[in-house]
């Protein structure tokens, strides 16, 4: 029998419930039908043995995976936000407490695979100040999107992972291999989740590698959505944003990922995108501390209107089509973008708009934003205009400031076929 109270009180319904049976020293029971809330104390009874678990929430647990940007390599901002008590973490040592960084305990790491990834010796702990992820702001706006619903966040990152490593036909190592290490984590927890959110993609932009996302996205999510008994769990997924000094050679890789992500939404039902490309870094590759806030707002309202719908918000802005036009005799391509709240804005001259041909992508001599379009105007004819492709954060390390009026990024795309050759 449990009896569950909350502030003392009973609650209705719950004052002396049967939950399960007990028999040849074992016990087993489900509670079912707590409203969402808490924090409850449940007591559960069994003949002279009582056991009561406290601090108890009811609400909305997802998954967090990817590689470092999941993990979490921001540096604290000065002032630090305030945990919210309400917005739980299971830390990489199977405890659940109030979620605050670094989520991604990796030096009391349970799993094994955490260990042999980095040489086989148990990671150190970091230094003070470092390790912010989008874990915790991503719990706290949702908390609010949901009018108060408790979340909890199940960590399972992972820093410079590749698909790959992620394979889902690994799951039978369990805890030696990342995605059975996530599926143990889940089982631990009940097997089911609201869903995921994922932030991986960098340690794929190489030639082997890149042509494959798509395929291994598709699988991840497919098993993902298998191991978790719903198939239409939603996933949310960052589009990697930026590297520095990482060379030309790696530029088409990492835009093949990035173009592969923002395409992922027609590839994969119930699946969300978020660009991050122009959030500051902290280091060559990481978002700082300040971005990894802004990232985790970003993916909540992402993910609250892929499961409610147009009327919980808007989903993340997109590429909606591109047309020509001339003005002075030269050409004019014209991108709309949907999903744009208010209209574009940067605080500056406009930029990170290419246009490449043949000769090269230096073809873009002003860009003019009007509502949801941006009017990018080139230094090319308009048949020629024609033959070109267009891009939008060309390169690993373009300059990218244009969003929405609630402060959302343009997504990186390109390239874009800008029509037939004449």
């Amino acid at each position: 029998r449990a009896r569950v109270c909350r502030n003392g009180k009973p609650v209705t319904g719950f004052a002396d419930k049967v939950v399960g049976a007990a028999a040849r020293g074992r016990m087993r029971g489900r509670l079912d039908g707590l409203p969402v809330g808490g924090p409850y104390e449940v007591t559960l009874r069994s003949g002279g043995a009582s056991l009561v678990v406290r601090d108890l929430l009811v609400g909305d647990v997802w998954l967090l995976g990817g590689q470092s940007n999941m993990q979490g390599c921001g540096l604290f901002p000065k002032k630090r936000p305030v945990a919210e008590p309400q917005v739980r973490a299971f830390y990489m040592d199977d405890r659940w407490a109030v979620a605050k960084d670094p989520l991604h305990n990796m030096y009391a790491c349970v799993d094994p695979v955490h260990i042999d990834l980095v040489g086989g010796v148990r990671p150190a702990k970091p230094q003070p100040g470092w390790g912010v992820c989008p874990g915790p702001a991503y719990g706290a706006e949702m908390r609010r999107l949901t009018g108060g619903v408790p979340q909890g966040l199940i960590a399972c990152a992972h820093g410079g992972t590749s698909m790959t490593q992620w394979d889902p036909a690994r799951r039978r190592e369990g805890g030696k291999s990342l995605y059975g290490a996530m599926i143990r984590r889940l089982r631990k927890n009940g097997g089911r989740v609201a869903g995921m959110i994922w932030y991986q993609g960098c340690s794929d932009a190489n030639p082997d590698a890149a042509p494959r996302y798509t395929a291994r996205m598709k699988a991840l999510v497919a098993a993902l959505r298998r191991d978790s008994g719903d198939k239409t769990l939603p996933v949310a997924i960052v589009q990697i944003a930026r590297v520095v000094g990482w060379g030309e050679a790696t530029a088409a890789h990492w835009n093949s990922i990035q173009e592969q992500q923002r395409l992922l939404p027609q590839r994969i039902r119930n699946l969300t995108t978020v660009p991050a490309i122009d959030l500051p870094l902290d280091d060559i590759i990481h978002l700082s501390g300040e971005s990894q806030a802004v990232l985790g707002v970003r993916l909540a309202g992402a993910m609250q209107a892929l499961r409610a719908g147009r009327k919980a918000g808007l989903p993340p802005i997109t590429l909606e089509g591109v047309t020509l036009e001339t003005a002075r005799g030269l050409g004019v391509a014209v991108a709309t973008f949907g999903n744009v709240v208010g209209s574009l804005r940067c605080g500056s001259r406009p930029g990170g708009f290419s246009i490449v041909t043949g000769a090269g992508a230096g073809n873009v001599f002003d860009v003019r934003l009007e509502g949801a379009c941006a009017r990018i105007r080139s230094t090319l004819s308009i048949d020629d205009l024609a033959a070109a492709s267009l891009h939008y954060g060309r390169g690993t390390d373009p300059f990218c400031t244009i969003t929405d009026e609630a402060g959302r990024s343009l997504p990186v795309f390109g390239p874009v076929a800008l029509g037939r050759p004449r």
